[in-house]
């Protein structure tokens, strides 16, 4: 990661990450599919926006769910969302090079 935008998408997709991960530990919230609709999508944005190394933004928005539950609970049940992040990065950028072109940087 030597572009300027590179550093951008990784603070933006950390933020995404950490205010998804705040939403699911209210004690109020109670909706898996929600959740995870936010992290698919979050991902798939940051990964057709970054257009190059998706597991980067899969990992930067979806590793704070499981790590708050294996540091408070013990818990190892949520790792899925992190193949969930990665199905929306992936996704994102495959999209990405469907529409702008294989090469193609519009980031610049």
């Amino acid at each position: 990661m030597t572009k300027k935008s590179d550093w951008l998408f990784l603070a933006v997709a950390i933020i995404l990450g950490l205010i998804i991960a705040w939403i699911d530990t209210r004690p109020s919230w109670d909706d898996a599919g929600i959740t995870a609709a936010m992290i698919i999508i979050a991902a798939g944005v940051v990964g057709f926006l970054a257009g190059k190394r998706p597991w980067i933004w899969a990992l930067a928005v979806g590793i704070w769910i499981p790590l708050w539950n294996i540091v408070t609970t013990n818990s190892f049940g949520s790792l899925i969302v992190i193949i969930i992040s990665f199905i929306g990065a992936y996704a994102g950028t495959a999209l990405r090079k469907m529409a702008v072109g294989r090469d193609a940087d519009i980031t610049n």
